[in-house]
């Protein structure tokens, strides 16, 4: 999820981050990095997985992917909308749910790209759908909430905040087991937790700036990172505060929890680890001079994400050493998903990349032609994208 970037200049007030970003300057390109460790396949154990049901694909938001790529994907199908995609699609059930600036929220069948139905919203939608238990919730920039049905798309609820929501929403078990709750933050500054069922306030959490990107789900609680500059850990009983990690920027960015610790970049140009029981800064990653809105797929041995520096980058899990980097035309906002041996992205340069988790290495590209800020979405042997052509696309083998 991008801060929207206009004409040339960047202008940061105290305590405001909704950043307007002007095109950056490109970098010479120096190639792809000496890979430091042999990678061939991720180290995450993860279960077969037929869906993509939320942004990055889980609650801890790694993007990991079960199964594996071919070398070539072939377009099998794409889905037009009234406005660009800047929302990444979800995959549950073989339906696709996607976001557009046309205010609308689609229905698509995975297998043949038609629409089963659609739901307008009062302004664009850039939020990632999350669907659980039947039921699709995703913000959009009017400040609602919106909980829809999968199956019909019609109106369970709707939760009025006092900010445009531009981040996914996640969700929990509530404490005693029995109910799902709703979790997402708002450009009002705030997390809000929900009754996924009846829409009820159930708790929230007020930070000092914007919410831009997804809470991250996992190990007891939730994590994000702040426009605030701070990485909150939060509750998940009662939206209490447990710490905050100062990142030193702007978080623009969602986060990532794996084995105890946060990962996430700022507007500082700076790629952080953090520990959430110490609360203290593990390693920082700095080898770029421009700032990360790309959130990390990360898995056991590395951490991989997107940077305006037109480079995806690669770095060692446990201490943010570098292990490559893939050089795209473009910056990369989209955020990454590993999936076998295989890494997938979009760039505002207009193509979606497949490259080797091993070394960076190009395996395939498709040029769509309009920037591909959205994130993919891979399962069932397919990865769905969005485009600011205003079409969702549909890749894998031809059946």
């Amino acid at each position: 999820m991008k801060v929207n970037k206009t004409i040339s200049a960047v202008v940061v007030i105290a305590g405001l981050c909704l950043v307007i970003v002007a095109k950056m300057l490109k970098l010479p390109d120096t190639g792809n990095q000496e890979t430091k460790t042999k990678l061939t396949q991720p180290q995450v154990d993860i279960q077969a997985q037929m869906n993509w049901p939320m942004f990055h694909g889980g609650q801890s938001l790694l993007g990991i992917a079960a199964g594996s790529l071919p070398d070539s994907l072939q377009l099998l199908w794409k889905f037009k909308t009234g406005g660009e995609i800047k929302s990444s699609p979800a995959i549950e059930d073989n339906l696709v749910f996607i976001g557009s600036a046309d205010a609308n929220v689609y229905a698509v069948d995975l297998e043949k790209g038609h629409k089963v139905w659609t739901y307008p919203t009062g302004d664009a939608v850039e939020a990632t759908p999350c669907v659980v238990d039947g039921g699709v919730y995703i913000g959009s920039s009017d400040n609602f909430l919106y909980a829809l049905d999968a199956n019909s798309g019609q109106l369970k609820f709707k939760y009025e905040t006092n900010g445009q929501i531009l981040g996914a929403a996640n969700w929990t078990r509530s404490p005693d087991g029995k109910s799902i709750w709703i979790l997402v933050g708002s450009y009002d500054n705030t997390l809000y937790c929900l009754d996924s069922k009846s829409g009820k306030l159930m708790w929230k959490y007020e930070t000092a700036n914007y919410i831009n990107g997804s809470p991250a789900v996992g190990e007891g609680i939730v994590t994000f990172g702040g426009c605030d500059a701070m990485i909150h850990i939060v509750s998940l009983i009662d939206g209490s505060e447990i710490k905050q990690i100062d990142s030193g920027s702007f978080i623009a960015a969602s986060a990532a929890i794996f084995e105890g610790r946060v990962y996430v970049g700022n507007y500082d140009n700076v790629f952080l680890s953090a520990d959430i029981d110490s609360g203290k800064i593990v390693w920082k990653y700095t080898g770029s001079e421009y700032p990360f809105f790309s959130s990390p797929a990360v898995d056991r041995n590395v951490v991989i994400f997107g940077g305006r520096d037109n480079r995806l980058h690669c770095v060692r899990r446990d201490n943010g050493k570098p292990v490559w980097t893939f050089k795209a035309l473009d910056e990369i906002d989209s955020s990454p998903v590993i999936c076998g041996d295989k890494v997938v992205v979009g760039s505002e340069d207009g193509r979606l990349y497949m490259v080797r988790l091993a070394d960076g290495s190009k395996v395939w590209s498709y040029e769509i032609g309009q920037p591909v800020s959205s994130s993919p979405a891979v399962a069932r042997g397919m990865v769905i994208v969005g485009s600011g052509d205003g079409y969702l696309y549909a890749f894998g083998q031809k059946r």
